[in-house]
């Protein structure tokens, strides 16, 4: 319930910061994230978590690059904003993947602090 509530609570705040994936990183900063760590957010993106999956199996390691779902191969566009300008411009589209992905490779929801710093890591890709 917890994080029923995080994920209630960010949608709250993030409406005023929308629209650009810095809008969305502010919203995680106000909404609790404490310092912001793209190298934590890269540890968290290519580590396997007790399964065969890590973010990086669907999105590559370069998430500047495209992804193939690992399961369904299903083509999937490039995670990272410098790449693909949609990507983390719609809080409640962030937070459903986030959901989703979290769930997937972690087997839990991701915290605001570990989706701060998996943002600010693809953030700082060129």
């Amino acid at each position: 319930m917890r994080s029923i509530g995080l994920a209630l609570g960010l949608l709250a705040v993030v409406p005023a910061f929308a629209g650009t994936p810095n809008g969305i990183l502010e919203g995680y900063r106000a909404a609790g994230a404490a310092t912001v760590s793209a190298p934590r957010g890269e540890q968290l993106f290519t580590s396997r978590h007790g399964s065969d999956w890590s973010c990086s199996s669907c999105h590559t390691g370069n998430p500047l690059a495209r992804g193939r779902h690992a399961t369904t191969g299903k083509d999937i566009a490039p995670l990272a904003p410098a790449a693909n300008a949609e990507r983390f411009t719609d809080p409640a589209r962030v937070e459903k993947w986030f959901r989703r992905n979290c769930n997937d490779v972690l087997g839990r929801a991701c915290s605001v602090q570990e989706k701060a710093d998996v943002l600010a890591y693809l953030m700082s890709l060129r």
